[in-house]
């Protein structure tokens, strides 16, 4: 006889189910390809679609999903960036460590099968792929290695040097053949081998020299150290016999940043290449950014969708726009115009860029609001003393504040397209970011700036947004999305919470703690016909540095599971801190020096040109603020975004400030920052 509750939850299922019988029927059918019983690869399928037909857990019973068991993969180990995502075959796991090491785990017990030892150092792995009676993975030094599914023994090992780093990207297995991307190096190119013995059968690569296609749109040699890596893996139709792979920024002998001695578009960085998957040969590409000078690169794994009218490749994005093409040429049937942007000679700028013309789901300026009058926790806003621009705002010497972000956006999370919904579906990140030469890295992310995010569902037969929703944290780095037959969407944040949302609007339905930052998909599989979710929650240092929480936390959740939560863990600091250690009021008679990096005597415009940049002072201690009478400038202390003070000092001037009340309080000079931490 069936319980009260199984048949609340019957009577909720039935209209849930009925509804995806509905929405196959009228036209999102599901196809063989498609991931049940198994999720057999990183992207669930050739087409990176992120979905499972299974729907034995829906919106009606979700709330007694728990967690089945849990393995920690390393032995408990609480380091290292894990960005590996799990696939699941034939009731077996295989995850990569933060580590590097493979391990395969039992799917109904959590217990581990086998485990191969890297042996040439850990290294940072996106995931394995499965084929043939093989499990592929990566090393340092460019070495791809062939290990026995069922024993874990290495079977061959192959090493390719000269097209960059063979490390990171998930590989992808497809009919006897691997397709492995370059991370990183002068120039990324995208390889394919023999499975069966690690041969090379084709490369392209991501900057096209003197002489190949595309060759006109570099300045001289620029293009042999231009970059151009594709970071992520790639996505497969094999009807078109067609792989698409999306490649990386430009880069100059100094930095992203610099395009001065690389004129030109600079094909093939900041495209999808759609490459023939038996010779590599080139068929066709659309770059989102020419010539770009921003770290913006569109580099995400494409996502395949099929429509009545087309068969789509949506690709993108760190600028927060969906660029929709046609796969089989490259075409796009909704639209996408070449506008005019500000140009910048000295940085040789491209003269217009690619806009859809449904426009972007986020921000592309960052809101400009008195000091004071900001809504808290509004993630968009600019931090003070920045000149700000638009997207594709050009730079040089002065730092120019731009939203999303290099590291906002879409950046290299796994997205996802639910035939249950028709939806395509990915995490983003608020993290504006000031560009400029004076600038060593790829941008400055200002300290103090709030690093949020949220989540976006785009239709991608109108790119229009159907919802959005804002989140806590950002979801931009390898936070995937999974979504299901039920129409259930599941996410990992920063903060160890595995979260599922009603794909429909957004509704959070059930949250779990897995101990750890998530930084990558959850996925569902089905063992004995009874349904799991599992996630990997291990956690890496972007955007939040070592504020995130790190683990070896391998997860698996079923129905009625008996695995307790984990321990919340401390939440990842959500405001870009300052550079430095706090030091104690007292030790300094409570005094900030603008312009002067602490040990040195001489003027400085840099992010740590405060001295100290994190002081620490009990409730009602009055700070003086100096700028020194040997400093030339006037310099500035604008507190952000309370709005307490905001004052320019003369050389030899200083200022008091009394603070009342318990908190942070951040403060720049425009590059420079400081925070005030009252307690």
């Amino acid at each position: 006889m069936l319980r009260r509750r199984d048949l609340l939850i019957t009577a909720v299922a039935a209209p849930i189910l009925a509804q995806t019988a509905s929405a196959q029927a009228s036209g999102h059918q599901a196809r063989p390809d498609l991931p049940g019983r198994n999720f057999p690869k990183v992207g669930g399928n050739l087409g990176n679609q992120n979905y499972s037909t299974l729907q034995r857990i829906h919106r009606g019973n979700v709330r007694r999903l728990k967690g089945a068991w849990v393995n920690n993969i390393e032995g408990g180990a609480m380091a290292g960036n894990s960005q590996s995502t799990a696939i699941a075959v034939d009731g077996v796991l295989y995850v990569e460590s933060a580590l590097g090491n493979v391990i395969a785990v039992d799917a109904r017990t959590g217990a581990t099968k086998w485990k191969y030892l890297q042996t040439r150092g850990p290294l940072t792995r996106r995931g394995v792929a499965v084929g043939a009676g093989k499990v592929f993975t990566c090393a340092n030094d460019n070495w791809l290695i062939a290990l026995d599914q069922h024993t874990g023994q290495v079977l061959w090992e192959r090493q390719h040097n000269d097209f960059g780093n063979l490390e990171k990207v998930a590989v992808v297995y497809h009919d006897g053949r691997l397709h492995c991307g370059t991370n990183d190096g002068p120039r990324g190119a995208a390889l394919c081998f023999d499975a069966e013995n690690g041969d090379l059968l084709w490369h392209f690569w991501g900057t096209a020299a003197p002489g190949e296609l595309g060759g006109e749109t570099w300045e001289g040699e620029s293009a042999l150290t231009g970059g151009a890596t594709p970071w992520m893996h790639c996505a497969i139709d094999p009807d078109l016999g067609l792989v698409y792979w999306t490649f990386g920024n430009a880069r100059g002998s100094q930095s992203s940043q610099d395009g001065s001695q690389r004129g030109g578009q600079n094909l093939f960085a900041n495209s999808i290449v759609a490459l023939d998957l038996t010779t590599g040969e080139y068929r066709w590409h659309f770059q989102s950014i020419h010539h770009d000078i921003w770290d913006m690169d569109n580099v995400m794994a494409p996502v395949l969708v099929d429509t009545p009218k087309h068969k789509l490749v949506v690709y993108g994005s760190k600028t927060g726009m969906y660029y929709i093409l046609d796969r089989s040429d490259g075409s796009a049937p909704l639209g996408i115009d070449e506008r005019p942007v500000p140009q910048e000679p000295r940085q040789q700028t491209w003269p217009t860029q690619p806009f859809p013309r449904q426009g972007g789901w986020t921000e592309q300026r960052p809101v400009e609001q008195p000091l004071g009058t900001a809504v808290p926790g509004d993630p968009n806003r600019a931090v003070p003393n920045f000149q700000v621009g638009r997207l594709y705002t050009p730079h040089w010497d002065e730092p120019i504040l731009t939203i999303p972000g290099h590291g906002g956006g879409a950046d290299w999370n796994h997205q996802s397209y639910s035939h249950h919904t028709g939806l395509v579906y990915t995490g983003f990140g608020y993290v504006a970011a000031a560009h400029s030469l004076t600038e060593a890295s790829n941008g400055l992310r200002p300290p103090g700036e709030y690093l949020t995010g949220g989540i976006v569902a785009v239709d991608p037969r109108t790119n229009r947004v159907r919802w959005k929703k804002r989140m806590p944290y950002s979801l931009a780095h390898g936070n995937g999305i999974l979504t299901t037959a039920s129409g259930l969407l599941f996410i990992g944040q920063p903060d160890g919470n595995l979260l599922c949302l009603d794909a429909r609007d957004g509704r959070e339905v059930w949250r779990w703690q897995t101990g750890a930052a998530v930084s990558s998909s959850p996925i569902t599989f089905e063992v004995d016909g009874e349904q799991y979710v599992a996630v990997y929650a291990g956690g890496t240092g972007i955007p939040y540095g070592d504020s995130a929480p790190r683990g070896d936390h391998l997860w698996a959740f079923k129905l009625g599971g008996t695995q307790p939560p984990a321990a919340t863990p401390p939440a990842p600091v959500i405001r870009r801190p300052v550079s430095g250690s706090p030091v104690d009021g007292s030790t300094v008679n409570n005094t900030i020096v603008l312009g002067r990096i602490a040990g040195q005597a001489t003027e400085s415009d840099a992010v740590n040109a405060v001295t100290p940049t994190h002081l620490r002072v009990p409730t009602g201690t009055t700070v003086t603020f100096v700028n020194p009478a040997d400093n030339t400038k006037v310099h500035r202390a604008t507190q952000f975004f309370e709005g307490l003070f905001d004052i320019a000092l003369e050389p030899g001037e200083s200022f008091k400030y009394t603070f009342t009340t318990p908190g942070e309080y951040f403060f720049n000079d425009g590059r420079p920052a400081g925070k005030v931490e009252v307690i």
